[in-house]
């Protein structure tokens, strides 16, 4: 199974306003980017779709070293809150209702097809590919105010 590195990250311009998302795939010497943008949407919408665009991309089952700096992505997975919330249709273990739960359920699908692997990365630190991505997901929002 090939290895995959996966760099993400989302913005939003308001919460909810425009927004984009920025991605980076590295296999071997391979480097691919990717990045979208919707007009009305927010920050954690962003930040599962640059997940989600990206493990769509990929063509067979691989392993998926995943980086972002999104706690709400990493814990959700990491920790197993977002399969939690899915077997209990939808709803927290504070009996709240998850919050965009069509995009989580994509993403657990993707989960069930690719082995990730989750890594937390600080925001707007050294981490050249996490500031790539940030550049993208921002020239996206801009394109859309």
């Amino acid at each position: 199974m090939k290895t995959i590195t996966i760099y993400t990250d989302g913005a939003c311009s308001g919460n909810p306003g425009p927004g984009g998302w920025g991605a980076i795939l590295q296999y071997g010497p391979h480097t691919k980017e990717l990045s979208g943008g919707e007009r009305n949407t927010t920050n954690n919408r962003m930040e599962l779709t640059g997940v989600i665009m990206a493990l769509q991309t990929l063509k067979e089952p691989c392993i998926v070293e995943l980086y972002s700096d999104s706690k709400y992505v990493i814990d959700a997975l990491s920790k197993g809150w977002a399969k939690g919330w899915r077997a209990r249709g939808w709803v927290k273990s504070d009996k709240k209702p998850a919050l965009n739960p069509d995009l989580w359920e994509k993403l657990l699908d993707l989960c069930e097809i690719h082995q990730v692997r989750t890594h937390w990365v600080k925001g707007h630190a050294d981490n050249p590919y996490n500031t790539r991505c940030d550049q993208m997901a921002v020239g996206e929002w801009q394109k859309l105010k």
